[in-house]
């Protein structure tokens, strides 16, 4: 009885977060299934997939993912190497992404990214040339609005404190906003965004689009970031 509560419990949680989402970012991971198949694009354009057996992080950063193909090799890979690469969330991660991730897929304006992977609840990172207090560095980013980044991308800041997070039964459960993310507008570095600034930043941010930037204006508020750029994309000229 006390399990079957649980549960009830736990799918109430998760289907309140999943109805808060519209045009929202894919939430951010940092543990993955050694399971499900992970796909891997090398910077020389091989393509490589295989179950992963280890993913190494310095502060937060990728510096170096294993995994094992069909025949049971070990590859190791660091991240100049890999272009991109798609890796399944493990665990209640993966329970709460495939929920809601039919609702942030609308519409695909990312011809590059594969949207019937995205829509199983796979995580995607990509090389992206970030700015790192006065330095530029090439980095494998997760991309957190995969199905809309044509003008904007926005990259999950690893060291991002959030605003809120719902614990329940000794588990974080996902819907807390990140105070901060790395985003890159065109062909320029990616610079990070913190939620301070964020409204001095949307008259550069959108300025090819004055309607958006009035009306974000209006009613100003960090946690519809997400909408903001999906407008852009696909409601601005």
């Amino acid at each position: 009885m006390q399990k079957t509560t649980y549960l009830l419990t736990l799918a109430g949680y998760l289907l309140l977060s999943c109805t808060a989402f519209s045009q929202d970012f894919i939430p951010a991971y940092d543990r993955f299934s050694g399971k499900e198949t992970s796909y891997i694009t090398l910077e020389n354009g091989t393509k490589l997939e295989g179950t992963l057996e280890d993913l190494d992080r310095r502060k937060g950063l990728i510096e170096e993912v294993v995994i094992k193909d069909a025949t049971g090799k070990k590859i190791t890979l660091k991240p100049d190497q890999i272009k991109s690469m798609y890796l399944m969330p493990s665990g209640l991660s993966k329970l709460s992404t495939n929920m809601d991730v039919g609702t942030k897929v609308k519409k695909w304006d990312a011809q590059y990214i594969d949207s019937e992977i995205i829509k199983k609840g796979y995580a995607y990172f990509e090389k992206a040339k970030v700015v790192l207090k006065k330095d530029q560095e090439m980095l494998l980013m997760q991309l957190l609005n995969p199905g809309f980044n044509s003008k904007i991308k926005v990259f999950h800041d690893p060291f991002a404190a959030e605003t809120m997070r719902v614990g329940f039964g000794g588990m974080t459960m996902a819907g807390g906003d990140d105070k901060s993310y790395y985003v890159q507008a065109g062909d320029l570095p990616a610079k990070k965004l913190k939620k301070k600034e964020y409204e001095d930043e949307i008259k550069v941010m959108y300025a090819s689009c004055p309607t958006l930037v009035k009306k974000i204006g209006e009613k100003l508020r960090w946690s519809e970031f997400a909408k903001h750029v999906y407008e852009f994309s696909f409601e601005c000229p």
